[in-house]
């Protein structure tokens, strides 16, 4: 491999969250979705030229900014998106507070009573939906996935019953999920976005993972199906996850129907997220380049080989906790329902025996219940070392 991803970087000591949570440094941290790599060489020659400059104020975001996230996901995922549909913000949770917002503020009225808006969400799901349906003064409505063969689906007859409900005005997607670790199909986006336009549900889809797909799987962005979908949806997008950038704070929302736009950009600058980090206006375009590509695609190769091996690992020491299938992120999702034990007990076990992961009831109290996730995205030691420890707690339990 041209890049390193088994060099140590000393994170701990550094303000880290990840890192410094737990003042105990013989601690594995294997829990928020954070990685232990350098970002690309790119990147970090982009930040160097520009930190020379020695002046950080108010910054314009260039139209070359746009120019690179257009060729992007043009020639990377096959979808060209209008440059007019643009809104930048300081990050994709933000955006997705806004939207919420946005699409949320005009409450309806049954019976001459104001009807709280419901946002759907299919659980097990990142937790910051919670926070940002409730911090909106929504509802959550949820639509379980199912487990079959160690692998999530939908069930389609509760997604359509929960479009239904008037109440619902939001479909918020993960595509890809996170935690369950699915890549939704061509085949499945389409019908939930069917559906969705059949009862008047607005789209929200979370695509900050989507670079992450592992061999054999394909990412598809959920506007890139159709016109209409374009026009009833908003996607969020940002290359800190991939880039291990979430620092510099950038994040782009796609929204086509001008009107919606509005809307969005209104409620960004509501609220004050409307400014972003000029270093995460750098980064984005070196991102973006086929340097960046170059380093991204080694990326994902190595982190295919540390799920490989924690599978492994995890299947010949633990037969009786299944290993959820990973199709993309790199976060595994381990069912430990076999131990008698919850989540957080688990998870609390696993700490005393220094390895830190997150109960699954973060994601879900009922859907996440019976699982732990594991992040995979450091150095292949590490992982093989966290692995241990958590083979040997879970045996203990």
């Amino acid at each position: 491999m041209t890049y390193d991803f088994d060099k140590i970087i000393q994170r701990r000591g550094t303000n880290c969250v990840k890192w410094d949570e737990v003042s105990d440094n013989d601690t594995i941290p294997m829990w928020v979705a954070d990685m232990d790599f350098e970002t690309a060489p790119c990147i970090m020659q982009a930040l160097q030229e520009r930190l020379q400059h020695g002046c950080f104020g108010y910054t314009f975001v260039p139209e070359s900014y746009y120019d690179a996230t257009i060729k992007w996901f043009q020639h990377r995922h096959g979808w060209t998106i209008d440059r007019s549909s643009f809104i930048y913000t300081s990050g994709v949770v933000p955006a997705i507070s806004a939207i919420i917002k946005a699409m949320t503020a005009q409450l309806s009225t049954v019976n001459c009573q104001l009807s709280t808006p419901k946002v759907l969400v299919q659980t097990p799901v990142y937790n910051c939906f919670f926070s940002s349906i409730r911090n909106n003064g929504c509802v959550l409505a949820e639509n379980p996935l199912r487990m079959e063969n160690h692998r999530y689906l939908i069930d389609w007859d509760d997604f359509e019953k929960n479009c239904a409900d008037p109440a619902v005005k939001v479909f918020l997607l993960c595509n890809p999920h996170n935690p369950a670790g699915r890549v939704w199909t061509r085949e499945e986006l389409e019908k939930m976005g069917s559906i969705c336009l059949k009862h008047g549900v607005f789209v929200i889809s979370d695509e900050i993972h989507c670079e992450f797909t592992m061999p054999g799987h394909t990412y598809t962005p959920f506007a890139s199906l159709s016109e209409d979908f374009a026009m009833n949806s908003a996607v969020c997008l940002s290359p800190s996850k991939a880039f291990n950038i979430a620092g510099l704070q950038i994040a782009n929302i796609i929204v086509k129907d001008a009107d919606i736009r509005k809307r969005v950009d209104k409620a960004i600058n509501i609220n004050e997220v409307c400014d972003v980090n000029p270093f995460g206006v750098i980064a984005l375009q070196a991102a973006y380049t086929p340097e960046g590509e170059a380093w991204l695609n080694e990326l994902c190769q190595y982190i295919d080989g540390n799920y490989q091996l924690a599978k492994k690992m995890l299947e010949e020491a633990l037969p009786h906790c299944p290993v959820t299938t990973l199709e993309g992120t790199y976060l595994l999702w381990l069912n430990i329902a076999s131990t008698g034990k919850t989540s957080q007990q688990v998870a609390d076990d696993l700490m005393q025996h220094k390895v830190y992961v997150n109960s699954g009831t973060m994601y879900g109290e009922t859907a996440g219940e019976g699982y732990i996730r594991i992040n995979l995205a450091t150095r292949r030691s590490l992982v093989e070392e966290g692995i241990r420890r958590i083979i040997s707690g879970i045996s203990c339990c």
